[in-house]
């Protein structure tokens, strides 16, 4: 499995900062509800190839959220530990998002540091 472009924790909390990231937690909904970084839109791994690929307004309406851009920078996939953020980040620059990355350090390391 190739790797896929990641983000640290400091150029997240910096991206974040400058508004200039889109944040998918692609953990359960029920891992979601537990606590999740700030600003992040839930869509579990097992959506997600079926949400990149929904007409914009079908996606607003699941997740009342407006649907990522394929140009879109900084689209930085999440999970708990770093595996599902991976194949996320993967599954989502094979449908085009060449600004997908993965936060390696997941929200295991956020929770430690940030929360």
């Amino acid at each position: 499995m190739a790797g896929a472009p990641t983000v640290s924790l400091p150029e997240l909390r910096s991206l974040l900062a400058a508004g200039q990231a889109r944040l998918i937690d692609v953990r359960s909904r029920e891992e979601a509800a537990a606590g999740t970084i700030p600003g992040a839109l839930n869509i579990p791994v097992s959506e997600l190839e079926s949400a990149l690929q929904m007409e914009p307004a079908a996606f607003q309406a699941l997740y009342a959220a407006e649907k990522p851009k394929l140009q879109e920078e900084n689209l930085i996939f999440f999970c708990q530990m770093g595996k599902r953020g991976l194949q996320a980040t993967q599954l989502a620059r094979g449908l085009g998002y060449a600004g997908a990355r993965n936060f390696a350090g997941a929200y295991r390391e956020w929770s430690q540091k940030e929360g």
